[in-house]
């Protein structure tokens, strides 16, 4: 295989680092549309245990670089890649300022923002960092593609209800857009021409409206529905109540809405399989809550098909949570009116980065330059989705 034919791309999340090698069919085995042609050749997920990971407790995510990359490295020469070369290194991105959709050339003011974590520090963070080392070690560009903070909102989107705060796009874009993509490209029609509703049901939901190729409006991760671990929207005087009672500090709040809210609040699990066991045996607070958590996401479903003005192509499921029959077939049950429902299970990001580093080694799409700043997202012309008649 030429090394111009494969790429490798890292997706790091909070116990884990997931790889892969993914490898580009020629254009004559995938008919004229050239799509569907990336194939991923061989990949891994190197678990990383409380125990290797408490000596970076209280560090910042980046510091965990090196040891990353090491495990990388190993899995890398048991898969047989000790010698491989590669056309382009890719990996996930960060919490960076907004961003617009695409593939973003890593550099060193990318680099520079990451460490200074204004946005957050998290395990994602090493995504571009991680591919910039083995970016360097081949002589080939590291990129990122749809990162986490991908804005494309319509400007009546923003406004909150109090201007010190506004609300912010932050969300599973790498996935969603993918799948919007995909469900377009079955289709055959363009992601530019389609009107959809894309559900991600992970350990955060985020429920998101596409409109002309953007994704217009979403609910961040602590709006919404609450998760298998976050508590989404809270009425909003008892949480200050509640952060104002002395009882606890900031991080305990945080950690109570953001990590052990949700399904773990109520039943001391986060997984889904586990809660419709203890239906299935008869617990009704098990059931109980799981209904609560479909019944808000349908109900977010719905505000994102009044962002669409009621004209939605379909409504698409997707993530962990997708895989179950029961749950997909409950929102089924109270979305199906609005849309056809067409279900993604899983999260194929690795498969996501490839395709994006791919467009760009084709020249079918050009790589974003990060520059320094607050914003990365290029002013536009707005046109209002939803406004006053």
């Amino acid at each position: 295989m030429n090394a111009e034919n494969v790429v490798f791309v890292i997706n790091p999340g909070s116990t884990s680092t997931k790889a892969g090698v993914f490898v580009e069919a020629g254009h004559d085995d995938v008919g004229p549309s050239g799509q569907g042609r990336v194939r991923c050749q061989w990949s891994c997920s190197v678990a990383h245990p409380d125990a290797e990971l408490d000596k970076f407790r209280g560090r910042p995510a980046l510091a965990q670089a090196e040891f990353r990359a090491d495990a990388l490295r190993t899995s890398l020469v048991a898969g047989g890649y000790a010698k491989a070369t590669f056309a382009a290194v890719g990996g996930r991105g960060g919490l960076l300022p907004p961003m617009e959709c695409g593939t973003w050339l890593v550099n060193d003011a990318m680099i520079a923002e990451l460490r200074l974590s204004g946005r957050g520090d998290h395990a994602c963070n090493l995504g571009a960092l991680l591919a910039l080392k083995f970016a360097h070690a081949a002589g080939v560009s590291a990129y990122i593609v749809d990162p986490v903070t991908v804005d494309e909102w319509q400007d009546c989107a923003r406004l909150s209800g109090s201007p010190l705060i506004e609300r912010s796009a932050i969300g599973h874009a790498l996935n969603i857009k993918a799948v919007a993509r995909r469900f377009a490209r079955e289709q055959q029609r363009a992601y530019e021409q389609s009107r959809l509703i894309v559900v991600h049901l992970g350990s955060g939901i985020t429920v998101s409206a596409h409109c002309d190729g953007r994704m217009i409006d979403q609910n961040a991760p602590e709006e919404g529905p609450f998760g298998p671990d976050r508590t989404g929207s809270l009425p909003v005087r008892q949480l200050i109540h509640l952060c104002l009672s002395g009882e606890f500090n900031e991080k305990q709040i945080d950690r109570m809405v953001f990590g052990e809210g949700g399904l773990y609040a109520y039943l001391g699990t986060r997984d889904l399989r586990e809660v419709e066991h203890r239906m299935d045996s008869g617990d009704k607070q098990a059931a109980a809550v799981y209904m609560a958590m479909a019944y808000q996401t349908a109900k977010e479903i719905g505000a994102m098909a009044t962002v669409l003005h009621g004209r939605v192509d379909a409504v698409l499921l997707t993530g962990g949570m997708a895989y179950s029959e029961r749950l997909v077939s409950r929102l089924r049950a109270s979305i199906g009116w609005i849309a056809p429902v067409a279900v993604y299970p899983g999260e194929d990001e690795l498969l996501a980065l490839a395709e994006g580093v791919f467009r760009v080694l084709n020249r079918e799409e050009e790589a974003k330059i990060f520059a320094a700043g607050t914003s990365q997202v290029k002013p536009r012309r707005e046109r209002l989705v939803v406004g006053l008649e």
